[in-house]
């Protein structure tokens, strides 16, 4: 019996050189990818950080105008309810304070419409405002989702 002393795990068409070359490539790829990808989310992240910031922003000085509207309709229901009171100590009749308190009555509701419409408006632009970065970055996600 004769014994072959060839090596059982040589083979012909096995090259080496083209082995480390097309592992090379393979990583080359890969790494370039994930540089890619990294990039991409750094930039997603620095975009969602600014959005939250812009929409801070905006919510913090959409509530100073809201309070401050606030503040602003409480001083004039004030004024008015205090000068008021003083016409009514002047009163000489009857007629003449139920004529004042109608007048007063009247003024107020006029005024407490006009103030809640005022107030709505500031709500509706606060949210708005608050809600536009979001909705944009959204948008620009949606974009870069459908394109990559």
């Amino acid at each position: 019996m004769a014994y072959r002393t060839d090596d059982v795990f040589a083979f012909s068409a096995f090259d080496p050189a083209k082995l480390t070359e097309n592992f090379r490539d393979f990583a080359e790829k890969g790494a370039a990818q994930s540089r890619e990808t990294y990039a991409r989310m750094k930039a997603a992240a620095e975009e969602a950080g600014q959005t939250v910031e812009t929409t801070m922003q905006s919510a913090q000085a959409g509530s100073v105008e809201i309070g401050l509207k606030a503040i602003e309709a409480l001083r004039t229901n004030a004024d008015l309810s205090l000068a008021h009171m003083e016409s009514l100590l002047g009163v000489k009749s009857v007629a003449e304070f139920l004529e004042l308190q109608t007048t007063f009555i009247r003024k107020q509701a006029e005024l407490t419409v006009e103030q809640a419409k005022g107030l709505q408006e500031a709500t509706r632009k606060l949210a708005e405002t608050v809600s536009q970065p979001g909705k944009d970055a959204a948008e620009k996600a949606m974009a870069t989702f459908k394109t990559a």
